[in-house]
């Protein structure tokens, strides 16, 4: 099949699977790529804890953080519990500046991320990201503004209402009454800016390589692999990456390094037409897509 009919296909089969997206896969050896609306902006969730930890970890290794410094966690300060990580801790604890990186990147720990923006502000992020060459990611808040959304206004058996509310009041260039999901007002990139972000950090860039090589390790250590990991990794295939998820958003974004050398990075940013929560179909399906998108690019390689 040639490149024109794939895509047509595989948009076909996402509006089909109630799904809008911006995908992107490049090969990181010869800059080859393939996508299906790439310079899509979304709201991007919690996939801005990957440009977080990389400044972080930049910041550490140009002695202006301590790694090892520890942060003092206080249950009563932090209002909404997350599905995992220190917002479930019922006693204060102390975590040093190095592992709530971990926890932010493995459990994309909300909670710990926070702890992070506190020593270095989004604007910060999205300035050193920009001084990298990398365009089209912008962090303008906190991750705890996630947890402020429709979702948490509605009883649990209700919380369909809330998303048929994001599914609806989108506009056609991205705005959004819902602030979280408005590209103008949250953080927010496309498949594109994401693809360039993973390129710089795994290959020469401006971003330091010791710098590089941590947040590899940190990506590679995720443990949330329900959604692209399962057509990614294999005895032969390692797959790091990050998922961001929020209301009706479900992205991943990651590098897939195969036994023979080649490596592809891989971007999938979707929102979704159906009013649940729990989607697996959705899960499923853009897998399939980024799938497919990378084996297309690996035959003509």
């Amino acid at each position: 099949m040639n490149t024109e009919a794939l895509l047509a296909r595989l948009r076909d089969e996402l509006d089909e699977g109630g799904l809008r997206g911006s995908f992107l896969v490049r090969d990181l050896g010869s800059g080859r790529e393939i996508g299906i609306e790439p310079d899509l902006e979304f709201a991007t969730a919690s996939l801005v804890k990957v440009p977080l930890v990389a400044v972080i970890e930049d910041r550490i290794r140009r002695g202006e953080l301590d790694g090892a410094r520890q942060v003092e966690i206080a249950p009563d300060r932090i209002d909404t519990a997350g599905p995992t990580g220190l917002s479930r801790f019922r006693h204060p604890a102390r975590v040093a500046v190095a592992d709530l990186m971990y926890l932010a990147s493995a459990i994309s720990d909300s909670a710990a991320a926070d702890e992070l923006f506190a020593l270095t502000s989004p604007a910060e992020v999205t300035r050193t990201v920009r001084d990298w060459g990398i365009t089209g990611i912008s962090v303008r808040h906190s991750v705890r503004e996630l947890s402020d959304t429709p979702v948490e206004r509605f009883a649990a058996a209700d919380v369909h209402l809330a998303h048929s509310l994001a599914i609806g009041a989108v506009t056609e260039g991205q705005g959004h009454p819902v602030r979280q999901l408005d590209v103008s007002r949250a953080s927010s990139g496309s498949a594109r800016a994401f693809a360039d972000l993973l390129t710089a950090l795994w290959t020469p860039s401006k971003i330091d390589p010791d710098v590089s090589a941590r947040v590899r390790e940190l990506m590679g250590e995720n443990l949330l692999r329900q959604r692209l990991a399962p057509d990614f990794a294999s005895d032969s295939a390692k797959w790091s990456s990050k998922t961001g998820t929020l209301l009706n958003l479900r992205h991943e974004i990651g590098v897939v390094e195969h036994s023979d050398g080649q490596s592809f990075a891989v971007a999938a940013l979707t929102e979704s037409r159906v009013p649940a929560a729990v989607q697996p179909e959705a899960e499923i399906l853009m897998a399939r897509v980024a799938r497919t998108l990378r084996d297309h690019l690996r035959a003509r390689g």
